[in-house]
């Protein structure tokens, strides 16, 4: 098969990026190392994405926010099948109570986001004008009107949500990363600091346990906070 028609379709070249973004970082994606990745010419890949890299940036964050794909592909995991290259089946209407949907959201978006942590600037300069972004804004909507909350309040309590397990995700991310060689040690000037670091070290953070606890708290804050309802 030609370098210029190697059956490219968009999912496939947006997979491919992640590989890259995933292993080398954003700063190594060029369309030439993705076409070399994909085994043909970079023009082939504007065929698909006309507007260039940043056409493709915006593929990218739907991808990996898009909240269908995650379930289904676990759905998949789950029952060690693989997929079969059909069109998945109309979702089933998700009964489970309000925070029920609003947990299973939350961690599968925070896992696809620490699956692609080297995408989180995408994810963050950009604002979220995609169809699977206002399938999560509906979601959250519905669950959060069927605990109780109206209007505005409604909205603000999506935003919070968005913003903590966004914001946990980065939290994780540079707990996890290298240590700077010549970062300031806690001393005397910060005495929290160091009571709570000779308590528990930073390195034996439950980061599961430390999500969910702090999930555990938005909805029981938002959801009870006066003049919310």
């Amino acid at each position: 098969m030609s370098r210029n028609n190697a059956g490219l379709s968009t999912e496939r070249i947006v997979t491919e990026a992640l590989h890259i973004i995933d292993g080398l970082g954003l700063g190594k994606l060029t369309m030439r190392r993705l076409g070399d990745a994909l085994q043909v010419e970079a023009m082939a890949i504007y065929h698909h994405f006309p507007l260039g890299k940043e056409q493709l940036f915006d593929a990218i964050v739907e991808f990996i926010t898009d909240a269908d794909r995650i379930r289904a592909e676990a759905a998949a995991a789950d029952a060690d099948a693989e997929p079969d290259g059909t069109e998945p089946d109309e979702p089933a209407p998700d009964n489970r109570p309000w925070d029920q949907r609003l947990r299973s959201w939350a961690a599968d978006y925070r896992t696809a986001l620490l699956r692609h942590s080297g995408a989180l600037t995408l994810i963050i300069n950009r604002r979220p004008d995609t169809e699977p972004a206002l399938r999560a804004l509906e979601l959250h909507c519905a669950a959060f009107e069927e605990a109780g909350l109206r209007g505005a309040a409604v909205l603000d309590a999506a935003a919070a949500l968005d913003s903590y397990v966004t914001g946990a995700v980065i939290h994780q991310v540079r707990a996890t990363s290298i240590a700077t060689p010549d970062a300031p040690r806690p001393d005397g000037r910060f005495p929290h600091v160091v009571a709570l670091r000779a308590a528990q070290s930073p390195d034996a953070v439950d980061h599961d346990a430390r999500f969910g606890a702090g999930l555990d708290a938005l909805l029981a804050g938002v959801t009870a906070a006066p003049g919310h309802r």
